[in-house]
């Protein structure tokens, strides 16, 4: 049983070593996930790609139709150009969002674990992290398929997306033991990430490229992380731009650090968490 005096490490060496010792019951827990979310329903684990896709029509058709939006410096122009771009952007925004979102409530939502003094906790935002990979991986393909159609074809630095993508694995971790933590004594947080996250959603350039932003304001959108993430993948996607090397060395820094800050703060909180819960 976790007592008041319970110490947890919270260095990075034992991150590392904690999840690779806790790599079998991490791939179960992913699995469960990924399974237990579709159970039950008729079309299964289908919904894993049917979803994205119908969210990414009606986008589509609020943007490019309602309001007119256009895209300009792509191979290929029309309503489908702009999907494909839209889906990118989108794809690796809902990486953050399918795991922020659900982050204050992962220790709440397990309580039964906390007791548990040989139930590794820190790996319950991996878990989450490892869902919303699995489901980047459906759409990516999805994507794929359609770039060819449209776009004809995808330039070699796609293969170079990782490098894009894994500072944002990073900094997610952190801010999702942060959450998760914070979530257990403040039981308002998830409704409050809910709504930054929407509002997030239409302040990274997804659905508009960033120099579209008046001048004035392009600054402050910069101060967006995420704005860079999504703007790095789409060069490397769809325009076979690869970013510089400082500018992808400064933003594994930052992910690291990120990490092990929400990491060493979920460490030296989870001590507390068997009073609240």
């Amino acid at each position: 049983m976790t007592t008041a005096s319970t110490s947890f490490p919270a260095g990075l060496p034992h991150l590392v070593a904690s999840l690779r010792h806790h790599r079998g019951l991490i791939r179960q827990l992913v699995r469960q996930e990924i399974v237990g979310r579709y159970r039950g329903s008729f079309m299964g684990l289908a919904w894993s790609l049917l979803t994205p896709i119908l969210m990414l029509l009606i986008y589509t058709f609020v943007f490019s139709v309602v309001f007119g939006a256009r895209w300009g410096g792509l191979p290929q122009g029309g309503k489908a150009a702009f999907a494909v771009v839209l889906f990118a952007g989108m794809a690796v925004f809902n990486v953050f969002a399918d795991v922020v979102v659900r982050a204050p409530t992962l220790v709440v939502a397990n309580a039964n674990y906390v007791k548990r003094v040989v139930f590794p906790l820190e790996v319950l935002p991996v878990v989450q992290m490892g869902n919303a990979l699995f489901h980047f991986g459906v759409s990516l393909l999805a994507w794929l398929v359609a770039a060819w159609l449209v776009l004809g074809g995808v330039p070699w630095t796609a293969w170079l997306l990782p490098l894009v993508l894994g500072p944002l694995v990073l900094g997610t971790l952190g801010l999702a033991w942060l959450l998760a933590s914070l979530g257990v004594f403040v039981r308002d947080l998830a409704q409050t990430v809910g709504l930054l996250v929407t509002a997030l959603l239409f302040l990274t350039p997804i659905f508009y490229p960033l120099e579209a932003i008046p001048p004035e304001y392009r600054a402050w959108f910069g101060l967006n992380p995420l704005a860079h993430v999504v703007e790095q993948a789409r060069a490397l996607l769809i325009a076979g731009e690869v970013p510089g090397a400082g500018e992808l060395a400064l933003a594994w820094v930052v992910g690291v650090l990120a990490m092990w800050l929400g990491f060493a703060w979920f460490q030296k909180t989870r001590k507390g968490f068997a009073d609240v819960l």
